[in-house]
């Protein structure tokens, strides 16, 4: 469920990019307006982008396999740290762009845009904001790092897009100068975007254990299962979107070793039951010490 959602929002991501990217370069030029231009060329680029990010999910989704025992999930991760390195990559040509234009001046030789330029950055921003809306609660929703990399790209393009919109509005007000400004400082946002989806990214790749709020809440669902003393050892830890737990319980050591499976085989099935994030949960029976 939570990959058929993750590959509809990416497949969305898409068509939207496209139509998006197709539409800003075809009014861009006959708007006179590069700034929309260049919009549209980044959208093109996203396109890129939400196809890795739907290669990530389909390659993170693949049953384990006698190469991969454990699963295929941290591939999402890689489609994360590849996407973050586009948005930089995007996020420096601006900089660079907006610093050119401002140094060489040649911010006064470009043509006023047409007003068919400020209504195609409007719509674009109102899209995009929407975009950005829907894949994060995706995201959210199936955990996914390579769709949560993918909705902060939709956001990226929207401040972008507001540096354009911007610049365009104050080149038709006698401003061009406007245009690379916005731009450098939208640039900044752009990176440093990159820059934290790449730390997180990164931080996935790591084995780390879930969120303390997790582990007390698994603790207590072992506690919670019959013939459970007590919880000897409880190690979690994340494997890209899901998660691995490893526990060592007590309980009565006159009974048979049959018996002492059951116990184990219930702590295991309420911990996988209770939280879909976890992959698998090995469970460990000690005798309770006297």
């Amino acid at each position: 469920m939570a990959r058929n959602l993750a590959l509809l929002v990416s497949r969305i991501n898409i068509f939207n990019n496209i139509v998006l990217a197709i539409s800003k370069i075809s009014i861009g030029f006959v708007a006179h307006s590069n700034a929309l231009l260049n919009d549209g060329i980044n959208n093109a680029g996203d396109v890129v982008s939400s196809v890795i990010a739907m290669i990530g999910i389909l390659a993170a989704s693949k049953d384990s396999d006698d190469q991969h025992q454990y699963g295929h999930e941290r591939l999402e991760c890689v489609a994360a740290i590849l996407l973050s390195g586009i948005i930089m990559v995007v996020g420096l040509g601006l900089l660079v762009d907006g610093s050119v234009s401002i140094v060489k001046r040649s911010y006064l030789d470009k043509q006023v845009p047409g007003y068919l330029a400020v209504v195609a950055a409007v719509v674009s921003i109102i899209i995009k904001e929407i975009m950005f809306l829907y894949t994060r609660a995706a995201a959210k929703k199936t955990d996914s790092s390579a769709l949560l990399a993918s909705a902060w790209d939709s956001q990226s393009d929207v401040l972008a897009t507001t540096g354009g919109l911007i610049g365009i509005i104050a080149a038709r007000m006698g401003y061009p100068i406007a245009d690379s400004i916005a731009a450098i400082i939208i640039a900044m946002f752009i990176f440093r975007v990159g820059i934290e989806i790449f730390k997180d990214g990164m931080f996935k790749m790591v084995d780390h254990a879930c969120p303390q709020e997790t582990v007390e809440q698994i603790h207590q669902v072992i506690l919670d299962q019959e013939g459970v003393k007590g919880v000897d050892l409880l190690r979690t830890r994340k494997f890209g979107s899901r998660a691995y737990v490893d526990v060592e319980i007590s309980a009565d050591g006159s009974q048979s070793l049959v018996d002492a499976h059951s116990i184990a085989e219930r702590v295991h099935h309420a911990i996988e039951t209770s939280f879909p994030q976890v992959k698998h949960c090995m469970v460990h029976v000690n005798p309770k010490r006297k």
